[in-house]
């Protein structure tokens, strides 16, 4: 495993509804052209809270500014359908637009946003959220 990655990985693997089957193995990641990189990983889509972190992960990576977004992107990939099909093949990319935007940076950026402690599936209460004015678990 790349050392840059070593935050950003540590991070994501603490989602309750991340699905790592084979361990930190289960995650890929690499660079791309211009020193940007990317980082894909498979969510249990049964897991009450599955769509609630593709949500807030789309939320904080592709949308938590108009005015300034954040140079990276949280997309779903797929095989082709006809082949595989079925939401079990389903998988979530986080790419950089920039390589300032560092792994780092991108774990840095999602812990101050999603819900704290990230591990704490009491925390992505969207009700609780809510009612406290925001995400931050913090009391």
């Amino acid at each position: 495993m790349n050392h840059e990655f070593e935050k950003l990985l540590a991070y994501l693997e603490k989602l309750p509804a991340i699905e790592l089957p084979a361990g930190r193995k289960s995650f890929g990641q690499g660079g791309l052209d211009g020193g940007n990189w990317w980082v894909k990983f498979s969510l249990n889509t049964a897991h009450p809270l599955a769509w609630r972190h593709v949500q807030e992960l789309g939320f904080v990576l592709n949308y938590l500014s108009v005015n300034e977004r954040l140079p990276a992107v949280f997309m779903p990939v797929s095989p082709p359908p006809y082949l595989n099909g079925g939401v079990e093949f389903l998988s979530w990319v986080i790419e950089s637009r920039s390589p300032e935007f560092t792994p780092e940076n991108c774990a840095t950026w999602l812990e101050g946003r999603l819900p704290r402690p990230v591990e704490d599936p009491a925390k992505w209460n969207v009700d609780e959220h809510e009612a406290d004015g925001g995400n931050s678990g913090e009391e």
